[in-house]
């Protein structure tokens, strides 16, 4: 009958640690300028480096601002304000970050919405102004584009990255049009309901499902849940995940980790 493949975004498709950790330091100085006041240049190169290093235990874009000033008070200790950066190192974040969040979220008084909505807003201000450079500071993986161009499977986005700015990298940096009703975006809800949704589109019985993310967590959501058991899962080992998530993943039977090549071969 056919293949239906429901996608990740960041980290299966595109590469957007460079842009999201640029435009999460901005947001952090629009956010907490009182912090940023003695920063120079140096200090947020160091910043955006480390933020490669612990982005794989990013779940929704937000969250980038938190790991930002986190790692600020790891870098400058007279800045701490967190009861949980004193002695923290940047392999501590990525052990224990679920949590730190909550922690650092109540110690701030920091409000979700009020983070996503910030940085949603840098990423516009910084798009509208020069489109190009913030095009630029993503990439998709190789040959990604091509796969997703010519792929006789049903393709669906599945992603907590918001919607506009899912649909402006694949039109402008890929060059594929993907319609807005397939792409499920932050505010759809749980990608666990966001699967249950897909299986049961008319347009969609017969088809071979297929889930390819990049974060551990989320494929082990949807094992958990028996209405998800006719779903094949994958995940990449190219993506924002670690090699202990990786070997973890192997540990299970309904997870097939998958390579790059392999990857855009099936799209094809």
């Amino acid at each position: 009958m056919g293949d239906l493949y429901a996608l990740d975004f960041d980290g299966v498709l595109c590469d957007s640690c460079g842009e999201s950790s640029i435009s999460a330091v901005k947001a952090a100085k629009q956010k907490w300028p009182q912090l940023f006041t003695t920063v120079d240049s140096s200090i947020e190169d160091w910043i955006v480096d480390q933020m490669h290093t612990v982005r794989p235990v990013v779940e929704t874009g937000y969250e980038n601002l938190l790991l930002v000033r986190l790692l600020l008070e790891i870098k400058i200790p007279s800045l701490q304000t967190s009861s949980v950066a004193k002695g923290l190192t940047v392999e501590g974040i990525l052990e224990n970050w679920a949590d730190i969040k909550p922690v650092i979220m109540k110690e701030w008084s920091e409000n979700r919405e009020e983070l996503v909505d910030l940085f949603g807003k840098v990423r516009d201000d910084w798009m509208e102004k020069d489109l190009t450079t913030w095009i630029g500071a993503n990439r998709f993986y190789p040959s990604v584009p091509d796969a997703l161009r010519f792929a006789s499977s049903q393709l669906y986005i599945v992603t907590t990255k918001q919607g506009r700015f899912a649909d402006a990298l694949l039109r402008e940096l890929a060059g594929v049009t993907i319609p807005s009703e397939r792409i499920y975006a932050l505010g759809s809800g749980p990608k666990v309901e966001t699967l249950k949704k897909l299986q049961k589109r008319p347009e969609n019985q017969g088809l071979t499902l297929h889930f390819v993310e990049d974060r551990l967590a989320t494929l082990k959501n949807v094992i958990k849940d028996p209405e998800l058991n006719g779903w094949n899962l994958y995940l990449v080992d190219w993506g924002f995940n670690t090699r202990k998530e990786r070997e973890e993943a192997a540990t299970y039977s309904r997870i097939h980790l998958l390579q790059l090549s392999d990857f855009t071969k099936k799209l094809k």
